[in-house]
């Protein structure tokens, strides 16, 4: 955001991970970023802003630096679980559903339709009157977990890159360009050093870091997707998770389109659902000039159909922001439901946006706002399609899925004399049916015919 948001999240390939701000590392090696998360959760004009980075890179500390909208204090800043990100991506990734037909001659009730919606060290900084030379002012540091925390103003572009370069920074090419617009709409900038002797490395030699969650007020959303390209060695993959009381978000400064939906695809998709819909997804963005931000879910947090996991409980959103943003304090575990999936916990409306930039497609940093209601992608109990296949329609809720279908059709004795063709259920031995695309920066392109659906 160039205004409002301050940050990102990153998900773990080869190298580092960055998006809404860049990395400036303590060596001579290059950080590199091309997949990020965020979830942004807004309720009036407050946002709790989650930023999950996962790198590998130099053992030396690196530090992110993020635009802000406002000087931010110890007590707005908190670190998450690490696998804050699965639960809210698997809900909302596009699903690849499958369907049995029943026996035709078997005689069945119809199923009901079940629908709703110590004090840290900190001397790796400079002092404040040191950093004044620079026209650069600390105004806050703390630590937060294994990262150590300040907040910084600047009044001109080339200084705040000076300050950074002496203290032992490799700034990546272009910084003082990048960083001035946000100098000149009197942003701050939050900076997260990392000291490595504090993080976890998992057999790879992937650093985990933990998750970052930003509480902080601003008039309008934005997400500084721009810096982030400094440390972008091509196309950068971004998926935003947005989380709004009542309402979904979208894009207000590119095209927005929609997943296209409620396709019926061949059998062997089912075996590289990933891929299939990197290469849908690449298309969709292809006909928009690569411009675009895809709409791949909007529906509400307390129900799902189908479900690859249950829905966001009320510890999912508290953790997310929603016990500073509602006081909802509900951090007693996250006791998976039964397969009744459709109900109960306090509702949020989830956006799902997605889009796949480089520095030539993305000139602007994003800013979203809310949205009418759609709905799409969606199946009546008997696994018959609600809508035709296509994008999403108007309606008075928010009811919308990126949602591909494979039928296995009947393929035993049929004795009767008045067959019931095209009634459809689940597996015949029992077990989930629906599958989520996932991984999709590292999804393998070209392993599948789309012009096979």
């Amino acid at each position: 955001m160039k205004s409002v948001v301050l940050a990102v999240a990153l998900l773990a390939t080869s190298s580092a991970h960055a998006f809404c701000g860049f990395f400036v590392a303590g060596s001579n090696e290059k950080l590199s970023n091309d997949a990020s998360k965020v979830v942004l959760m807004r309720k009036g004009n407050r946002t709790a802003m989650t930023i999950s980075n996962n790198y590998k890179g130099p053992t030396e500390s690196f530090a992110m630096v993020v635009p802000v909208p406002v000087v931010l204090h110890a007590n707005d800043v908190k670190t998450l679980p690490a696998d804050v990100f699965d639960h809210i991506d698997q809900l909302s990734a596009p699903r690849l559903v499958e369907y049995w037909e029943e026996d035709p001659c078997a005689r069945r009730a119809r199923p009901t339709i079940r629908r709703k919606g110590g004090a840290p060290n900190l001397d790796y900084m400079m002092s404040e009157e040191k950093a004044a030379d620079h026209g650069v002012k600390v105004e806050a540091r703390f630590a937060v977990g294994e990262y150590q925390i300040v907040i910084l103003s600047a009044k001109e572009a080339n200084g705040l890159e000076d300050w950074l370069r002496e203290n032992h920074y490799n700034i990546p090419a272009g910084a003082s360009a990048a960083l001035a617009p946000y100098i000149q709409s009197q942003q701050k900038f939050f900076v997260a050093k990392v000291d490595i002797q504090k993080v976890h490395k998992d057999d790879s030699g992937v650093v985990v870091l933990s998750p970052l969650r930003v509480i902080f007020e601003a008039p309008e959303l934005r997400l500084p997707v721009r810096l982030g390209l400094l440390n972008a060695n091509g196309k950068q993959d971004l998926i935003v998770y947005v989380l709004s009381p009542d309402k979904r978000f979208e894009v207000a400064n590119y095209p927005n389109v929609f997943a296209p939906t409620n396709l019926e695809v061949v059998d062997e998709v089912r075996r590289a659902f990933a891929s299939f819909y990197a290469e849908l997804f690449d298309l969709t963005l292809a006909k928009h000039q690569n411009k675009a931000v895809v709409t791949e879910y909007a529906w509400q947090t307390s129900s799902c159909d189908p479900c690859p996991v249950p829905p966001l409980q009320d510890s999912d959103l508290a953790t997310l922001g929603d016990d500073v943003l509602s006081g909802n304090n509900a951090t007693a575990g996250k006791a998976e439901r039964s397969s009744d999936y459709y109900g109960g916990f306090a509702s949020w409306v989830l956006t799902r946006l997605h889009t796949r930039y480089s520095k030539e497609t993305l000139s602007e940093d994003l800013v979203f706002k809310e949205a009418a209601p759609v709905v799409g992608g969606r199946a009546n109990g008997d696994g018959r399609s609600l809508e035709p296949p296509g994008e999403a329609r108007p309606s008075s809720e928010n009811n919308f899925q990126a949602r591909y279908i494979i039928r296995h059709y009947w393929e035993g004795p049929i004795a009767c004399a008045n067959p019931h063709r095209g009634e459809w259920g689940g597996p015949p031995g029992g077990g989930s049916s629906t599958q989520a695309a996932r991984d999709l920066a590292a999804a393998p392109r070209h392993k599948l015919a789309c012009a096979r659906w």
